[in-house]
Order: structure tokens, then sequence, then C-alpha cells
């Protein structure tokens, strides 16, 4: 047996001059650190001796969460994570739609048809003129009932499977951090997004039509789900599978790898709300230029010709035959600043519900 977890007399430990001196005491040391301890009391000098003696793990094969929240960015617990989170996404949309109108009229907008708008301004000018400010915001009731929902349970996901796999001081991988990001981007896509977008999708795409069929958001779901069946509301299902996973997949892995670039060695450093924005936005944008050809595809694929594709892969075939590879680029830059504006809105939004929450809600 190793001398680490030998007991010591007292001729042996610190105290070992106790006898002849009154009252020796020594620290005692943390019971992990396994080093013996020893302490002497009295006017006799008596020495009680100890021995390691490890604690016992009440829940074997997971690591002490309190542990992990003393330092660097606390766990948080998946209950807030899901209030933050639909908070957060309910203030964002409203915020940005008229960017996510612009981008998705774009992308429905084909060359063979060919194109009503020259360009971002252009559909601006257009819809304002037509169906005036109010027209910018078409289809926002569809996509706000899906926000909060979708940012929930993205954040909510996303905490659940992160929380287990970070270290004592609460810092996350960056490879668990793309690993955790897809799966909630995988679950928010079938419980919410796909759904939600279709809807989003078909209100656009009717105003554009000579006779609009839809006179509202319930009234347009019903109407959907009359002529196609729940099945309509989940076009493009494969895509947005896609989409979504690489989506938050991408914006969870950058935006963990700036925070854990930024905090270093101390993983009590504060973020300020502008940093985290502008991580946000950084993480956003990456995402952008990683996906959008999966986005175009997925919108083709939920618009109201969308019976005119086979398939996922058969709508990305049309769409390079018939309008070459920089029609998968549709949207790009309106989408660009939807997406940075929206990613850096939510993250900061989440940050400061969580703290609020963590000051009225304890769950340590």
């Amino acid at each position: 047996m190793s001398s680490l977890y030998k007991p010591f007399s007292v001729s042996e430990g610190p105290c070992k001059d106790a006898i002849s001196k009154r009252g020796c005491t020594t620290k005692r040391q943390h019971p992990l650190t396994r080093i013996p301890s020893a302490q002497c009391f009295g006017a006799g000098g008596a020495c009680s001796t100890g021995t390691f003696t490890p604690i016992p793990n009440i829940y074997p094969g997971r690591r002490n969460l309190a542990a992990a929240a003393i330092g660097g960015r606390k766990i948080t617990h998946p209950g807030k994570a899901i209030l933050a989170g639909g908070i957060a996404g309910g203030i964002e949309i409203c915020i940005t739609f008229p960017t996510e109108y612009v981008k998705t009229q774009l992308q429905l907008d084909e060359r063979a048809n060919p194109p009503r708008y020259r360009g971002i301004g252009d559909c601006v000018k257009l819809t304002v003129q037509d169906h005036g400010l109010r027209g910018l915001y078409r289809g926002l009731s569809s996509l706000l009932y899906g926000s909060i929902p979708k940012s929930a349970v993205r954040f909510g996901t996303f905490e659940l499977l992160s929380n287990p796999m970070r270290d004592a001081t609460g810092r996350l991988d960056n490879k668990a951090s793309l690993i955790c990001g897809l799966g909630a981007g995988v679950t928010e896509a079938v419980l919410v997004v796909c759904p939600m977008e279709t809807v989003k999708v078909k209100f656009i795409h009717d105003q554009c039509s000579l006779r609009p069929r839809y006179r509202g958001f319930f009234h347009g779901v019903r109407e959907i789900i009359r002529d196609q069946g729940v099945r309509g509301t989940y076009q493009g299902l494969t895509a947005t599978l896609l989409k979504q996973g690489s989506n938050q997949a991408i914006r969870f892995y950058v935006m963990n790898l700036l925070r854990n670039w930024y905090k270093g060695d101390d993983p009590n450093r504060d973020m300020h709300p502008v940093v985290t924005a502008l991580f946000g936005a950084t993480a956003g944008a990456a995402s952008v230029f990683g996906n959008t050809p999966l986005d175009v595809v997925k919108t083709r694929m939920q618009g109201l010709e969308a019976h005119r594709y086979k398939s996922t892969m058969d709508c990305a075939f049309q769409i390079l035959k018939n309008e070459g590879p920089q029609a998968f680029y549709k949207g790009t830059v309106p989408r660009l600043g939807r997406v940075c504006l929206d990613v850096a809105i939510v993250f900061v939004l989440y940050e400061e519900v969580v703290k609020l929450l963590n000051n009225v809600w304890r769950t340590d």
C-alpha cells in the first residue's frame, strides 16, 4: 500500500514534538487533496491523526454540477433556458421580420419567370407601393407564433445536451458545442421550424398572387390542412432538417469558440452585452455563408409551387440546371443582415434574461 494512504504516528507526523510543546496545530487539508491531516489539542499535546477518506459520489457517472457553477459560465437550468429563449425569440422577430420578408421574396423570385424584383430596394419599394408598410410584415404572425417556441426549444435542448459535457469550471469544449448545436437545430426543425416556415413561405408567396387566398394565420393554416392534410405543413422537412441542423451547429460552435477565446484562462471573466452581440453577429454571418444554398432549397420546397419538385435533391438539381449555381445564394444579402441582427439580439437577450431569472428562480 502506498505511503500516501498509510496512517502515521505522532513521531512521524508534523506533531512529533507536541509532547514537549504546549499545543500544536497544523492546518487541516481538504480531503480531496489526499494529504493526511493531523491536529494536536490541549495541554497534554494529544495528537489525533487521520487518513484520506474519499467522499462517496451519490450520483455515479456524473460530475458535481455545483462545482461547475463556481467558475466560468454557470450551468443554466433547462427550464430557465426554455423561458429565456422564448422571450428572446419573440422580441427579436418583431425587430427583424422585414428583412426576412425581403429575403423570402427574392428567393421565390425565379429567374425563369422572369424575375419581378431587380434587387432589395426594388422589392421593398414595390411591396410598400402595392400593400403599404404593413406589407413588409405579411406573414409575421406565423413567424411570431413559431419564433417563441423555436427559440425556447433551441436553447432548452442545447443546455440539456451541453450541461453533462461541461468541465468543472462550466467550460464547454468546442467540438461538444458543435454536436449540441446540431442536436438543438434538428429538434427545433422537427417540433417547430418546419411547419412554421411552411406556413410563412406560403403566406408570403400567396401575397404575390392576383387573388390571395389566405386572410390570416389561422385561416391559412386551416386551408393548408384542409387541402393537403397535416403533411402540408411539413413540406421540405428534409431540407429544413439539413438547414436548421447545420445552422445551429455553426452558430453555437462559433459562439462557443469566441467565448472560450475571449475568456482565455479566466473562466470568471464577464462578457459585456456589446461583446456578446459582436460574437453573435459573427456566428450568424458564418451560418449564412455556410448554409444559404440549403435555405434556398428549403424555401422552394415550401412555396406554393413545391409540387414541381419530386424531392429535395430534384429541387436542387432543377435550380442548378435552370438558374445556375449563383441561384443558390439568392437573398444572401438580406439574409445576412437579418441573421446577424437576429443572432446578436437573441444571444444578448438570452444571456440577460437568464441573469434576471437567476435572481428570482433558484435552481442550484
